[in-house]
C-alpha cells in the first residue's frame, strides 16, 4: 500500500501537516455538526441565530467539541492502515489490509457496547476511555461490522452490490474513508476505500463515494487544487460501471460552486447528506465555494440533515489541502481527542514515508 518513498525534509513536513490537517479538520467539522445533526435548518436558526451555529455549541451533557461516530470510525480506519503499511514494509504482505480493517472496526464496535476499556487493555485506541461513547452510529455500520465480512484485497469494482447490506448507501461509508488517501496513489486509494466500504455497505454508490473521497484526498495531499482533485477523481470514477449517481452528485457540486454566492439553501439543493453521494457533494461544495476555511466548515454543517458527516468530509478536504496550520486554531484546540488524533496522524505519516 505504500508508494511514498524518501521525500525531502521540506516535503515530509508538508505531507505530515496535510495528514494532520485531514484528520483534525474532519474532527472539527464533525464536532461542529454533531449537536445539530438531526435539526432542521429552521430549528438551527431559531436556536442559534440567523447564521446558524458559528462555533461549537453544547452537545451531550452540555459539553462542546464532542466528536461523533464519524471521527471514531475514521480513527479506527487509521489504526488499521498503520498496521497494514507496517506489515507490508516488514513482511512484504500486501493483502492483509481488509482483515486488519475489519478487526479495527470490530474494536470500534466494542466501544459502542462497553462503558470503558477492559482490564488489561493498555495500548491502541481501545485503551482510550473517551472513545467509549455511542454517538448515533448508523445501523448499517453496526450491523455490517457484526457480519464480519472482510472483502477481497484485489476486489474488482464492477458496480455490483456487495454481500453486506447490499441496498445500503448511507454516508457511513464516505465519512470514514479519507485516511485511505493519506499514504498512497489516488488509484490505490480509490480501490481500497471502495473495497473497505463493503465491510458495512454493499450499494455501489455507497462504496464509490467512499472511493471518490479517498482519491480526492490523495490528490490534495500530492499538492493539487481542490477543483483539480475532484475533476481527477471524477475521471477515475467514471471508468467503473455503476458510477453514475456518485458522478452526478459531484458534477452538481462543481456546477453549484461555480455559481458562487453560497447559501444554506444551495447546500440543501444537494440533498440532506444521509446517503453517501449527497454527503460527499455537500462536503465538496462547501470546501470549494467558500475560500475561508472557517466559513466553509460552517456552511457544511448549517443545513437540515447529517450535519456532522458533511462537516467531517468538508474538514477532511480542507485539512488535506491547507494542513493543520490552516485550520481555525481555537476549534482545533477545543475538539475532543485532539492529542490522540494528532499523534495517530503523525504515526500514519511516519509509517508511510518509511522504506
Amino acid at each position: 500500500m505504500n508508494e511514498l518513498r524518501n521525500p525531502s525534509g521540506e516535503a515530509t513536513a508538508v505531507y505530515r501537516a496535510r495528514v494532520r490537517g485531514c484528520l483534525l479538520g474532519g474532527a472539527v467539522g464533525d464536532a461542529l455538526g454533531y449537536p445539530i445533526e438531526f435539526a432542521s435548518l429552521d430549528r438551527i436558526r431559531a436556536s442559534h441565530g440567523p447564521r446558524g451555529v458559528t462555533g461549537y455549541v453544547p452537545g451531550a451533557h452540555g459539553a462542546r467539541g464532542l466528536i461523533s461516530d464519524d471521527t471514531q470510525m475514521t480513527l479506527f480506519t487509521v489504526e488499521a492502515l498503520i498496521a497494514a503499511h507496517a506489515r507490508e514494509r516488514e513482511k512484504g504482505i500486501g493483502g492483509a489490509w481488509p482483515v486488519l480493517l475489519l478487526r479495527a472496526y470490530e474494536r470500534w464496535l466494542e466501544t459502542q457496547s462497553k462503558p470503558a476499556p477492559g482490564e488489561g487493555v493498555t495500548a491502541g485506541l481501545l485503551a482510550e476511555p473517551w472513545l467509549y461513547a455511542r454517538r448515533a452510529p448508523g445501523n448499517a455500520c453496526l450491523s455490517g461490522v457484526a457480519q464480519a465480512h472482510a472483502p477481497d484485497p484485489w476486489l474488482v469494482l464492477d458496480g455490483r452490490p456487495g454481500p453486506v447490506n447490499p441496498d445500503s448507501k448511507g454516508c457511513g461509508t464516505v465519512m470514514r474513508s479519507a485516511p485511505f488517501g493519506l499514504g498512497t496513489t489516488a488509484d490505490r486509494a480509490f480501490a481500497t476505500a471502495a473495497a473497505g466500504a463493503q465491510i458495512t455497505h454493499g450499494h455501489p454508490t455507497g462504496y464509490y463515494a467512499a472511493g471518490a473521497l479517498a482519491a480526492i484526498v490523495a490528490h490534495l495531499v500530492a499538492g493539487d487544487s481542490l477543483e483539480g482533485s475532484v475533476l481527477r477523481a471524477l475521471r477515475l470514477l467514471e471508468r467503473h460501471p455503476g458510477h453514475e449517481e456518485t458522478s452526478a452528485a459531484l458534477h452538481q457540486a462543481l456546477d453549484l460552486a461555480a455559481e458562487g454566492s453560497p447559501t444554506a439553501e444551495k447546500v440543501e439543493s444537494l440533498g440532506a447528506g444521509w446517503v453517501a453521494e449527497e454527503a460527499l457533494a455537500i462536503g465538496v461544495y462547501s470546501a470549494l465555494v467558500e475560500p475561508d476555511v472557517k466559513a466553509a466548515l460552517l456552511l457544511a454543517v448549517n443545513h437540515s440533515g447529517d450535519s456532522d458527516s458533511t462537516g467531517s468530509i468538508c474538514g477532511n478536504l480542507l485539512g488535506a489541502r491547507h494542513g493543520d496550520h490552516g485550520l481555525p486554531h481555537q476549534w482545533v484546540r477545543g475538539v475532543e481527542g485532539r492529542a490522540t488524533i494528532a499523534a495517530l496522524a503523525d504515526d500514519l505519516a511516519a509509517e508511510c514515508v518509511r522504506r
